[in-house]
């Protein structure tokens, strides 16, 4: 059956289409709310409110940084502010089809939110933020498509029929959001986190009984994981491969605690006072982690973690460069020297002047000048290492020489470590421009 004619008036919703290329499979709503989107306005109105609702999740994390923290949570974020603007697209075209202004996928963020500890005061701007994106999105699609003659009346209504709906939206946000604190910190996963929370916080801690608590012995020696996905919700998969990274490490146990649906961080027990053994990487393609020294009692369950974070950061940083499994004790020196990443970039543009530029043929230079310099200034090791012609070598590492204005040998440790930065981290520390 044919859907229903929009309401009178309302006939522009129909002609909306997004101003880039995006495709009906872009979309981060549920099947359910795309294809109920797709029946009664179409698919170019939905690929519109595909954009739309990746915009309004980007405004919201550039204002708001606490809702985001990498792929996971940007696109859980996506699926509420999307979902939002399908519906409201959809009550403004069809006021009688009963829809309640709140969509399941924005109470999903709601309840992910509690976790994550993010308070309902931020949750409350976040939706300001939403609002006005929106807004400014419907007001500009109605001024372009509606006639000149009703144009000031037409966005006059949409202005208040929006703040009808984003009320709507708030009130349930707020309801879905104080339910689920209550179940939050009445559950035992709140107990938990919140212990870990004052371990981690430097507190005193009666070991036994937090021991006790937790079903994880503090007083053992402790190694340190962070497991995270760049994309969907994935608790149990990440927990599964931080129960398994762990044990192949040779953990007799392992805590772990969820940080939302994309990040958790984990503990496992490990025995002796050597190094344990090498944290494998995930089985899952989807999954990464970072790992850290292992250490002793409540301050060596505390001091891995800040490891594992620091690692955690530089990993994200490398972006594709880095491996599946980061070890800190791989990349202490770089977490160091990266503490304070403008002043990194500063220090890597200045000792590499045109050798930082973001091209391959700079990348190639860097490559070459940086294993030469591993290897001792050997052009016949760097060029069996490399798999090129010893000629190569030398032409690469003149060619450095003359974009650098100086020798290789001048400033050599300043020049390693600026190499060492550009390689591990990439774009994160080279300017952006060509």
């Amino acid at each position: 059956m044919p859907s229903p004619s929009p309401a009178a008036g309302r006939e522009w919703l129909l002609q909306l289409a997004s101003r880039g290329p995006v495709r009906v499979q872009e979309a981060a709503s549920s099947p359910a709310t795309v294809a109920e989107t797709i029946a009664h306005l179409g698919e170019g109105p939905l690929c519109w409110g595909v954009e739309v609702g990746r915009e309004m999740a980007r405004t919201i994390i550039a204002e708001i940084p606490a809702f985001g923290g990498g792929e996971g949570p940007f696109q859980m974020l996506r699926k509420g502010t999307e979902s939002s603007a399908l519906r409201a697209m959809l009550l403004l075209a069809y006021p009688d089809l009963g829809l309640q202004p709140i969509t399941e996928e924005a109470l999903e963020g709601d309840r992910e939110f509690v976790r994550r500890g993010i308070t309902l005061d931020t949750v409350l701007r976040g939706i300001r933020f939403g609002h006005a994106g929106m807004a400014q999105a419907f007001l500009s699609a109605c001024e372009a498509h509606v006639g000149t003659d009703r144009v000031a009346d037409e966005m006059k209504s949409v202005s208040e029929e929006l703040f009808r709906y984003i009320d709507g939206f708030a009130d349930a946000m707020v309801v879905e959001f104080l339910a689920e604190r209550d179940r939050w910190i009445t559950s035992a996963a709140a107990a938990r986190a919140e212990a870990v929370s004052r371990i981690l916080d430097g507190e005193d801690v009666d070991v036994p009984a937090t021991s006790e608590l937790l079903g994880y012995d503090l007083s053992r020696r402790h190694l340190a994981l962070v497991a995270w996905a760049d994309a969907g919700n994935l608790t149990t998969d990440l927990e599964r491969a931080a129960q398994a990274q762990l044990r192949a490490s040779g953990a007799a146990a392992v805590l772990v605690v969820p940080v939302g649906g994309s990040v958790l961080w984990a503990w496992g027990a490990v025995a002796g006072e050597q190094p344990s053994d090498p944290v494998p990487e995930p089985a899952d393609p989807r999954i990464r982690t970072a790992h850290g020294l292992p250490g002793c009692g409540p301050a060596g369950f505390r001091q891995s973690h800040v490891q594992a974070v620091r690692a955690h950061r530089l990993a994200r940083l490398a972006g594709p460069r880095a491996a599946r499994s980061t070890g800190y004790a791989d990349v202490s020196v770089l977490a160091m020297l990266t503490e304070d990443l403008d002043t990194a970039r500063e220090f890597v543009a200045r000792e590499l002047g045109p050798l930082a530029a973001p091209t391959e043929q700079a990348d190639a230079l860097r490559e070459t000048l940086l294993r030469y310099l591993d290897q001792e200034r050997s052009v016949t090791a760097v060029a069996a290492d490399m798999h090129v012609a010893r000629g190569t070598v030398v032409y690469r590492v003149r060619r450095a020489e003359e974009l650098l204005g100086r020798d290789v040998g001048t400033r050599r440790l300043e020049l390693h470590t600026a190499l060492l930065l550009a390689q591990r981290l990439g774009a994160a520390v080279l300017p952006q421009g060509g």
